[in-house]
């Protein structure tokens, strides 16, 4: 067996992005000065992983990119974020192990650190927003290591790989297969004739927004009507709304916060959750392009249909007497409040929380796990299934039973009266059977490993731990609800459940391509 694949330029080029990834902690160390706190921590951080990338950038041989290696450089790639993020947890002792064991120089405890670290570093970095805190553990932390937290989503968002296409001119040329193998959806919307300027115009409308919804929310604060929605909380989550992320420096997310609030990050939270190549039709003037596309109407569509359903249940009594935002049965303004939050930040897999729904009825509660099988768009930040393939599943399924009364008639998939080709429609199918096969053994294991250690978990809270990370969506019911965490489930299941983050981030096949004999081999 001779391998074919140069992964010595792919284990080069993830030190290049480690090396940027230093760069950013800038920010955090910004924030570590301001604060007086954990100025130490950034500086050893920035140069322990700017020391790695550059060790790792000396394996180049300045060979060119083929599918292969761009497919290993990306799963790689996320993979050394995601463990060169924990190095900023673990100098700063991030407090969930058991600090008895750690004292005692217990080799269990330190392991379970690492775990712990990995497992936060790998949520924020795919935007998953599932975490090892609890309310007492966050409030023990700096705000620089929390702003940390919100930059590492922010940074997950949009896609490392579509940043690194941006502004590395070498990357360029294999953008395309880069772009193709990291971006969420079935295909890749070229904007414009050269990829690397495709990249920067999703950047900058992504940061656009970003920048926008950190003036408003502050905007709300100077108007008195957001009183602890100070600058750095407008920051911390303007950098996880729009990646969908939904980590909070609050233990209450955004139920910490005024109504006013909670209505203006809703439509920026269904932003995230549209492609972004609508946007830049917005920008040329387009506009009925972005009312026909077949995948925004059935977008649209899952909200509103899911938001009457969830608004009538809580309206009527579905949520416990008193809410952390108040009572919700009979006050239309807050059921309806409720309902379209949690539909949009579930749908998108953003995880922000405006009240405790693991407290909801079995019947809202069922209603929720099933919105979180949805997805966002295609080309957004939103984690998922999405949208497009289910339009697309729906087709065929129709086209299915056409043909089994008419077996002669040829007759193609069609989308927004656009031909779907039949390897997209394949891809999907392949897609969608490999995510939820993944999705149903994982739940098996996750309540297995938990019966082992005598953890006692619900149907409904495996299956949403299991849906939740593969889905990046973060909340789950029961233990791991919007204000719980997930430092109870062991070790193990903490490792499942990171591979089942940055699966669902590469959106399944890219990453398990790379477990297959034939992609290694001549």
């Amino acid at each position: 067996m001779q391998v074919s694949v140069n992964w010595r330029q792919s284990v080069a080029l993830v030190g290049t992005v480690l090396k940027y990834l230093a760069v950013t902690m800038a920010l955090p160390l910004s924030v570590a000065i301001i604060y007086g706190n954990d100025r130490l921590v950034f500086l050893v951080s920035i140069a322990m992983t700017a020391a790695l990338g550059l060790a790792l950038e000396r394996l180049e041989d300045d060979s060119d990119l083929g599918l292969e290696e761009a497919l290993l450089f990306v799963t790689l790639a996320w993979v050394g974020v995601s463990v060169g993020g924990t190095i900023p947890y673990l100098l700063a002792g991030m407090g969930t192990q058991s600090t008895v064991g750690l004292a005692l120089g217990s080799p269990s405890a330190l392991f379970n650190s690492f775990v712990n670290a990995l497992f936060e570093s790998t949520s924020g970095f795919t935007t998953t927003g599932a975490t090892v805190l609890g309310e007492i553990s966050l409030e023990r932390h700096s705000h620089a290591l929390l702003m940390y937290r919100q930059l590492t989503q922010w940074l997950g968002g949009m896609g490392i790989i579509v940043l690194m296409v941006a502004i590395l001119p070498e990357l360029a040329v294999n953008g395309a297969q880069l772009i193709s193998a990291e971006a969420p959806g079935p295909e890749l919307q070229k904007l414009t004739p050269k990829i690397a300027e495709t990249a920067r115009i999703l950047w900058l409308v992504y940061t656009g927004f970003t920048v926008l919804l950190i003036c408003l929310l502050y905007g709300l604060h100077l108007r008195g009507w957001a009183p602890n929605m100070n600058l750095y909380n407008a920051i911390a989550h303007g950098f996880t709304t729009l990646p969908t992320g939904g980590f909070s420096p609050q233990a209450k997310s955004i139920a910490a916060f005024s109504p006013a609030v909670q209505w203006l990050v809703i439509p920026f939270i269904i932003v995230a959750g549209t492609n972004f190549a609508l946007f830049y039709f917005v920008l040329h003037g387009q506009y009925l392009d972005v009312f026909r596309n077949r995948e925004f109407q059935g977008y649209i569509g899952a909200i509103g249909g899911v938001t009457v359903l969830l608004w009538g249940l809580l309206f009527t009594g579905a949520a416990p007497p008193l809410e952390l935002g108040g009572v919700t049965r009979g006050i239309a303004e807050n059921s309806l409040r409720q309902a379209l939050f949690q539909t949009v930040t579930l749908l998108n897999s953003t995880g922000y929380a405006t009240s405790d729904f693991a407290q909801w009825s079995e019947w809202a509660q069922v209603l929720l796990l099933g919105v979180m099988f949805i997805g966002g768009s295609a080309g957004s930040t939103g984690g998922g299934i999405k949208i497009i393939r289910w339009l697309v599943l729906l087709k065929a399924a129709r086209r299915q039973l056409s043909t089994t009364v008419y077996p002669d008639v040829v007759e193609p998939v069609k989308l927004g009266g656009r031909t779907v080709d039949e390897d997209v429609v394949r891809g999907v199918f392949s897609f969608t059977f490999l995510y939820l096969f993944i999705f149903g053994v994982s739940t098996v294991v996750i309540a297995l490993d938990a019966s082992r250690v005598g953890l006692s978990l619900t149907t409904i809270e495996a299956l949403s731990a299991s849906i939740a990370t593969i889905g990046n969506i973060g909340p789950g019911f029961g233990l791991l609800g919007p204000f719980g965490s997930y430092l109870s489930f062991p070790a193990t299941s903490k490792l499942l459940m990171i591979v089942l983050m940055w699966l669902g981030r590469l959106e399944v096949i890219p990453m398990l391509v790379l477990f297959t004999r034939s992609f290694w081999e001549w």
